[in-house]
């Protein structure tokens, strides 16, 4: 695995810093699985959410064959700009950063990968580029009081025909396993969940967890290839 840093303009002249973290080797059973890259958004910025966040999964996924990039939303760290406080600006980022994957790593597929708000930001973004195929959130805050500020994401991942898996923990403390379960009963197209037992928010964005983000994110990804799969929502 290689990892390399470059800036990845969006719109108004914002500048995003990126890490793009390369297969070192690929397999030849998956030649057919080479054209897919997988681009990781970050928790909330005003918190102080960052790249730096997902840089473990964001390996772990590149040590398995799968080109990876992280990136700083606008006004994080080397990023140029401001946040905002609904995310609603970031969503360009996102769109900015799949764009220049597909131009830049020679990827036709992209899967999106959200942690925390970076969950309601990535899946605003979804259905707003042709080349991404499916969605993954790591503790999507769908709780009552996250949503005074994410609110306005709900409605594009929940109506978005495009496969989605949600994981979380069974204590996350913005998110109740009942809130969780009733917003995906709405949802369009093929929907997972994952639920990780007795673990917290902010347990699950740690390091501990990373090696278990992979495993979940690789068998999505393999199953987005098995025109067979069934799967439906598990609790």
């Amino acid at each position: 695995m290689s990892r390399e840093t470059c800036t990845i303009e969006a719109n108004n002249g914002i500048s995003l810093d990126a890490r793009i973290f390369k297969p070192a080797t690929i397999q030849q059973e998956e030649a057919s699985e080479t054209s897919l890259a997988i681009v990781l958004v970050h928790p909330y910025s005003v918190l102080g959410g960052c790249q730096g966040l997902m840089k473990g999964i964001a390996r772990g996924l590149s040590n398995g064959g799968f080109p990876s990039v992280t990136f700083d939303m606008r006004g994080v760290g080397r990023s140029t700009g401001r946040p905002s406080l609904t995310g609603s600006s970031e969503i360009r980022d996102v769109i900015a950063v799949c764009k220049w994957v597909c131009q830049n790593l020679a990827a036709n597929r992209i899967l999106l990968v959200g942690s925390s708000a970076g969950a309601p930001i990535a899946g605003s973004a979804v259905d707003q580029i042709e080349e991404v195929v499916g969605y993954v959130s790591l503790g999507y805050p769908f709780g009552l009081t996250a949503s005074i500020l994410f609110g306005g994401h709900h409605k594009a991942i929940l109506q978005s025909p495009k496969p989605k898996l949600f994981v979380m923990g069974t204590r996350d403390g913005f998110t109740s396993v009942k809130q969780l379960e009733n917003k995906l009963k709405s949802a369009a197209g093929r929907v997972e969940t994952h639920l990780i037992e007795g673990v917290s928010h902010f347990q699950m964005e740690g390091p501990a967890y990373d090696a278990q983000m992979v495993a979940l994110i690789t068998e999505f990804i393999r199953s987005l290839t098995d025109p067979s799969n069934t799967t439906r929502p598990r609790y």
